[in-house]
């Protein structure tokens, strides 16, 4: 299989985007067609009417007269690998080499809407997409230099529903290891991230920001900041900040305003009451406010339930958790008359154009939003708070603004991955096979809410509730939380029905695919082994789950020295499908599990009295590279399957098996994440 070596990175630099003219880019097709030669341009959208969907060919692919084919998408990369990805799979259906594509990316003005960067949909979605406009576009060229006239029509037409890709085993450049196309841009400096924008005539902003949760701008006196040389100041009822020519004195204005400014506030909950409120706040049914969340019922759990031969029940809490990028949200807005423009870092460019096209009245045609490679999202960054910010300001100033969060702002009042409450029962008879199931989700989500489990009779719901602190999507959303209690729950099962915890999984285990992962991962871990033969101080546990079509599990081996967890070693299986660039994929599942260890050990929102107490890299701990522990990283490649998507499943399993560790070591059963080392 290709590796590193295999290739000539510096043959693959990103190279900027020629500069498009808005006239230039809605004009229709250019042709010439005496040559053979065809420039497809995309159109003023970019897409079919009906926004979303399968974009016009002429929408997905331009070709220069030097055989250079741009490719277009609304995705964006914020580290993982989908501008090399998207690369590939163009290239693989054009027949050419990889260093003759090149990315436009997440610019509204030029590209179709793919959906968002989000739910592992590039590999299942857009990836497919581009295959099939760029064998679309080799059938028709190979047409065209047969028939040097034939009609423009077949051009402007979408991709036909019935275009064939090559499939997995005749892969040329999918499924080989293609070094990061940036990356000696990011490795040199070069690159630019949305907070390395600069404008002409560019000013800097900040926002005032409440002093805690839940407060309202009353009053703000004005008088000092004004007195400030270069400072502007804008004031919208709640909304206040100013600008500056730089962010020195930007932040001098701010703290001015911030001295005049006077709140009313409502009581805020603390993160010691956090699950009791959760529990208080529960909505079912047509409760005022959002309702109950999806609840799904197979035969009939409670009638099982009573009669099972053993029933077992228990509860799990989980905390909330901060993305926490390296590269906290950034955004510069620049008006042009009535026409805005605002690059940003944003995981949802065309959702983002929508929220500034509302939040000033303005037609979405009139809004363009560009996203530079951004410095991680992790599901972090899907909204536009950021850049409707910048806008504000720089319509008062009357220049192109830069508005960057600092870290402070960026744990405060970024969202936060739900926190969640799980009740769970489960009943089994003799043998220890599952007959009643009924798990009960507070708060955390309905993604991985299904147990991959068999059982016959099961009622399965998420309830919303009141949450005290902003929250939205986080890399695996709600599965990371739901395959925690899950997993461990099926660990309390075995320990009830006196089977190890790998012979009670796959005595209720059908699936055959994560199946596969399970016996792989304990079989190189030598987990059977290793959990008859635990020694004092230390322990190993497993897990598994699935989640959007890929398939992880996990074993770990846990040492306790000192009252702190070391997790010493990890053995994980994956699979998604036919892998389309391993090295890429292997990045992802250990960047997963490395990213799951923070949650798993550290990371946790502590909030007091209506204040974020550990909102700073000091004292909300993340992995460092010490912690990461020896890996043994296996991906099973299944070219007979489709490619599903990598960047989220792999998290959902580490956090459960360290905890089983934790037990086996011989501590008390685990129920709460970030994991808290109890008794014996």
């Amino acid at each position: 299989m290709a590796e590193w070596g295999d290739f000539e990175p510096e043959r693959y630099e990103l190279r900027e985007p020629a500069p498009y003219r808005f006239e230039a880019d809605r004009r229709e097709f250019l042709a010439l067609a005496g040559g053979g030669l065809l420039l497809f341009t995309t159109g003023a959208s970019g897409q079919r009417p009906g926004g979303q969907g399968e974009a016009d060919l002429s929408a997905r692919l331009h070709m220069a007269a030097d055989g250079t084919i741009t490719v277009f998408t609304s995705k964006v990369e914020v580290g993982q690998g989908s501008r090399t990805q998207l690369t590939q799979a163009a290239a693989e259906e054009l027949g050419i080499s990889p260093e003759k594509i090149r990315l436009v990316m997440a610019d509204t003005d030029l590209v179709p809407d793919d959906g968002g960067t989000a739910g592992s949909r590039t590999t299942p979605s857009t990836v497919p997409a581009v295959r099939r406009a760029a064998a679309a576009a080799k059938k028709i060229l190979a047409a065209t230099a047969a028939n040097p006239k034939a009609t423009m029509d077949q051009l402007r037409g979408a991709i036909p529903s019935d275009v064939v890709v090559k499939p997995a085993g005749d892969w040329q450049h999918l499924g080989k290891t293609l070094p990061k196309v940036d990356s000696r841009a990011i490795v040199t400096g070069a690159h630019k991230y949305p907070a390395d924008i600069t404008r002409p005539g560019m000013l800097y902003g900040k926002v005032l920001r409440a002093p805690v949760y839940n407060a309202k701008l009353e009053e703000l006196d004005k008088a000092a900041a004004s007195k400030l040389a270069g400072v502007v100041i804008v004031h919208d009822g709640e909304f206040a900040g100013c600008t500056a020519p730089t962010s020195w004195e930007a932040k001098k204005g701010i703290e001015a305003l911030a001295a005049g400014a006077k709140y009313s506030r409502k009581p805020h909950v603390s993160s010691k009451k956090l699950f009791e409120h959760l529990k208080a706040t529960a909505r079912t049914g047509s409760a005022a406010g959002r309702g109950s969340g999806p609840e799904r019922t197979k035969g009939d759990a409670s009638a099982a339930m009573a009669s099972a031969a053993n029933t077992l029940k228990a509860s799990f809490e989980v905390a909330y958790v901060q993305h926490a990028p390296m590269e906290p949200r950034a955004a510069v807005a620049e008006w042009e008359g009535d026409k805005l423009t605002v690059w940003t870092g944003t995981q949802m460019p065309h959702r983002v154009r929508q929220q500034l096209a509302e939040a000033f009245r303005v037609p979405q045609e009139k809004v363009r939003v560009m996203v530079p490679d951004t410095g991680g999202g992790f599901g972090g960054k899907h909204t536009g708070e950021t850049a409707i910010e910048a806008a504000r300001l720089a319509k008062a100033a009357g220049k192109p603004v830069s508005l960057r969060w600092t870290r402070a702002e960026e744990f405060a009042w970024a969202y936060f991955r739900p926190a969640g409450l799980f009740e769970i029962q489960a009943g089994f008879d003799g043998n220890g096979k599952l007959t009643a199931w009924d798990y009960t989700n507070y708060n955390a989500g309905g993604a991985g809410l299904d147990t991959p489990y068999a059982v016959a009779n099961s009622r399965i719901r998420f309830l919303y509730t009141d949450s005290p602190l902003r929250e939205g999507s986080y890399r695996g959303i709600a599965a990371t939380a739901n395959n925690f209690a899950r997993e461990l729950f099926m660990d309390e099962l075995a320990e009830a029905a006196k089977m190890d915890p790998l012979r009670f999984r796959l005595l209720n285990l059908d699936n055959p695919r994560l199946r596969a992962v399970l016996e792989s991962a304990a079989e190189r871990f030598r987990f059977a082994e290793r959990w008859k033969s635990r020694k004092a101080g230390t322990g190993v546990g497993i897990a598994c789950g699935t989640e959007k079509g890929s398939y992880i599990a996990c074993c770990a081996e846990v040492g306790i020295r000192e009252g702190e967890i070391e997790v010493r070693e990890v053995t994980q299986v994956f699979e998604c499908g036919a892998i389309q660039n391993p090295r890429n994929l292997r990045a992802q599942v250990d960047g997963c599990l490395i990213q799951g260890l923070g949650a798993a050990l550290w990371e946790e929102a502590i909030f007091e009295d209506g204040k974020l107490m550990n909102g700073r890299f000091a004292s909300y701990r993340v992995p460092r590279m010490s912690d990461v522990p020896k890996l043994d990283t296996h991906l099973l490649d299944r070219r007979d399957l489709t490619s599903a998507g990598a960047g989220e499943t792999p998290i959902i399993a580490i956090a459960p098996a360290v905890a089983a560790a934790v037990h086996h070591a011989g501590y008390a059963r685990v129920r709460s994440m970030p994991v808290r080392l109890a008794g014996a």
